[in-house]
């Protein structure tokens, strides 16, 4: 018989935020196609497989989602309050890709719409997309001092 635990295990997620490297930065945004929070705005995301990495998951998802392709993603963080989805118990990992310029998207399989937003007129955010998006844009300006220092 295989080994089970006795105690219940939060389901893990993982969100993808996409930021162009224009002069005034875009994100990636979906519009959710289902409840909870159907209709407003979040980062493209979703439930990991069995058989995949969180990163793998944010790939994937960002993919389904908005037809985008990225390769290299770098961890912001894990999210984990408790109330963070009323779904239940979920833990989610989020991920920052950087894009030259908004690509072409189209809102595909639970999003409705897929659609680039100016970082300074963005939407209510769903979930605790707004904490992630923080702590991304802190990475994000991280990153892009690095790469100017070694110009």
């Amino acid at each position: 018989m295989p080994y089970t635990y006795k105690y219940p295990r939060p389901a893990v997620t993982a969100d993808c935020v996409v930021i162009t490297l224009e002069e005034i930065p875009r994100v990636l945004l979906i519009q959710r196609g289902n409840d909870p929070f159907k209709g407003q705005w979040a980062f493209p995301g979703g439930f990991m497989n069995m058989d995949e990495t969180a990163e793998q998951c944010a790939i994937r998802e960002l993919k389904e989602e908005t037809g985008l392709n990225v390769s290299l993603l770098k961890q912001i963080g894990a999210y984990s309050g408790v109330e963070r989805d009323p779904r239940g118990r979920t833990v989610t990992v989020a991920y920052l890709a950087l894009a030259e310029k908004p690509f072409p998207v189209k809102g595909n399989d639970d999003a409705a719409k897929a659609e680039w937003f100016a970082l300074n007129a963005l939407p209510p955010l769903a979930f605790d997309h707004a904490d992630i998006l923080r702590d991304a844009m802190l990475l994000f300006r991280a990153l892009r001092k690095k790469e100017q220092e070694s110009l």
